[in-house]
């Protein structure tokens, strides 16, 4: 048992690799996603600390070159799913009751293995399941994974020292506990990070998992769990399964000791899997907590005051790194009339600059996006806007999917500011621009608020500082995370919490002691140290 209050390794960001040319960085890395497209692998299911294979396969192939096989994973039924939840639960007494710093340290492990032994591999993962170039794998797969368990780690003891005050004669303390149940973790394809944060921190917390990873990120989710084996995750903590969603959530949402909900995805995902959970909420041995980060349909908006070069780089990286497949990225933008000849001219440069293919091509700033599902709905839309007279693209358009799934950055320059792609998210590199009149400042900040159902991340730029305080109190509830002067994306752990409310999501900032608070159940306990022998009070005298 604990003897002690531990200070625990004081946090800090990792530091990210830039790969330049001629770097050992760059080399070892380009070796790793080398020596992993030359083989293939069996990725199978983790139950109960066991590998599970069931010979029902699913292929692995890299979304810019869809016909070469990286490999197979083992595609599992109800039966898995009953015994994943069957292992948290068997898992939970002697992981609930592991003192807390045995915990950390295991998580503290993972972040080194991250950052160290496994850097190169889980990062060429990412650019070979995910489609990321090296620079966003780093950013993701390394260092924000990494600051996950490094800074989690640091808010569960900042959660477990927050303690009441005693009065006289009484000693009141808080204790943590973890739910009474089990978790289950949803993960969403664009970000390893995120698909090892979302079961590891309820685990931190001393819950046990059962964890769900999207199909096009089960090549890195494999390596995730590889590094969580290595630094000593007991055996049920973390219970990984590959079926379909429905089949999974058929069983556990009707499970008695269904607990939680780690989850991120579709918006219209996370809105039924809500209404399941209520329909069912009499099941339950407690209220589920529901934690939730979904879609967004991201701003930038740019006073007249703004640069123009600063707005255009925002509007290269913020919509178009990763092939706009990220939550947060920029996808729709407010660019007054005065600068936007600028700022088109600038952006086109970039965009004419943009190169586009494989990413062990360093020289490639595009890559594919993830899958043929994924690249028909971009393409939908795309040939949408082509037969509308109230938008037109500037950039851009092409798409073909004969080798990868590859879609040209586009450009989209409206004159109707409710435009279909001003509304709704595409998830892809598709950026729709409104160019307003300078005297409408105000009006366009009214319109940039009421024009989406989300709010997870904006931009606003000005040079202007009470154009700047107008635009963060007009757009205080469009985005949970608010820049100025900055692209909308890049949250940093530990720097900016990161989440979003209205149809975004829950707002439970994965990145910072908020979210670690979900995963707790507190019990106050107070100690009377001499307790009272006489009913009898003294106004009774």
């Amino acid at each position: 048992m604990s003897n002690g209050i531990f200070n625990v390794p004081v946090a800090s960001n990792e530091p990210i690799y830039d790969y330049a040319p001629g770097t050992p960085e760059r080399e070892a890395l380009l070796a790793s996603y080398k020596e992993q497209y030359a083989s293939t692998v069996d990725v199978p299911m983790y139950i109960g600390g066991k590998e599970v294979r069931t010979g029902n396969l699913g292929k692995l192939t890299p979304p810019h070159e869809h016909n070469h096989l990286l490999g197979h994973y083992h595609i599992g039924d109800e039966s898995h799913v009953k015994a994943a939840v069957s292992s948290a639960l068997k898992a939970r007494d002697l992981w609930s009751n592991m003192p807390w710093e045995h915990r950390a340290a295991i998580f503290l492990k993972a972040a080194e293995l991250i950052s160290g032994k496994y850097r190169f591999k889980i990062n060429a993962a990412t650019m070979l399941a995910q489609g990321k170039s090296c620079y966003q794998a780093e950013i993701d797969a390394v260092c924000e994974f990494a600051d996950f368990l490094r800074f989690n780690v640091e808010y569960m003891t900042q959660i477990y020292c927050e303690q009441p005050e005693s009065a006289p004669g009484i000693w009141n303390r808080l204790e943590y506990r973890p739910l009474e149940g089990f978790v289950f973790a949803v993960t969403p394809f664009n970000f390893t990070a995120i698909a090892g944060n979302l079961p590891a921190t309820p685990a931190l917390m001393g819950n046990t998992v059962v964890w769900k990873a999207a199909d096009s990120q089960i090549y890195s989710a494999n390596v995730v769990m590889e590094i969580f084996m290595e630094a000593g995750l007991p055996a049920g903590v973390i219970n990984l399964i590959h079926v379909d969603g429905p089949v999974a959530g058929d069983y556990i949402f009707k499970h008695r000791d269904f607990a939680g909900l780690h989850f991120t995805g579709s918006t219209a995902v996370f809105q039924h899997l809500w209404k399941t959970i209520g329909m069912n909420i009499n099941m339950y041995r407690a209220y589920p907590r529901i934690v939730g980060e979904t879609g967004g349909k991201d701003f930038v908006v740019a006073h007249p005051s703004a640069k123009s070069k600063e707005v255009s780089t925002a509007l290269s990286r913020g919509a178009f790194e990763f092939q706009g497949q990220k939550c947060s990225a920029a996808s729709r933008a407010y660019i007054p009339k005065s600068i936007w000849p600028a700022v088109k001219k600038e952006l086109l440069d970039d965009l004419n600059d943009f190169k586009m293919g494989s990413p062990d091509d360093m020289n490639n700033f595009i890559n594919a996006v993830i899958d043929e599902r994924a690249f028909d709905k971009i393409a939908s839309y795309i040939d949408f806007i082509k037969e509308q007279k109230d938008a037109v693209i500037i950039a851009g358009g092409g798409y073909d999917k004969s080798v990868g799934y590859f879609i040209e950055p586009t450009v989209v320059v409206t004159t109707k500011p409710k435009f279909r792609t001003m509304v709704e998210e595409i998830f892809g590199p598709v950026l729709t621009i409104y160019v307003y009149e300078d005297e409408q400042w105000l009006e366009t900040l009214k319109l940039v608020d009421s024009t989406s159902d989300y709010a997870l991340t904006g931009a606003i730029f000005s040079r202007d500082r009470y154009a700047a305080i107008e635009a963060s109190k007009a757009l205080e509830n469009a985005a949970g995370n608010f820049y100025i002067n900055d692209k909308p994306t890049g949250a940093i752990v530990g720097q900016q919490p990161f989440g979003g409310s209205r149809s975004s999501g829950t707002n439970d900032k994965a990145g910072s002691y908020m979210n670690l608070l979900r995963w707790v159940n507190a019990r106050t306990i107070k100690e009377c140290l001499v307790p009272p022998t006489d009913y009898r009070y003294p106004f009774l005298g």
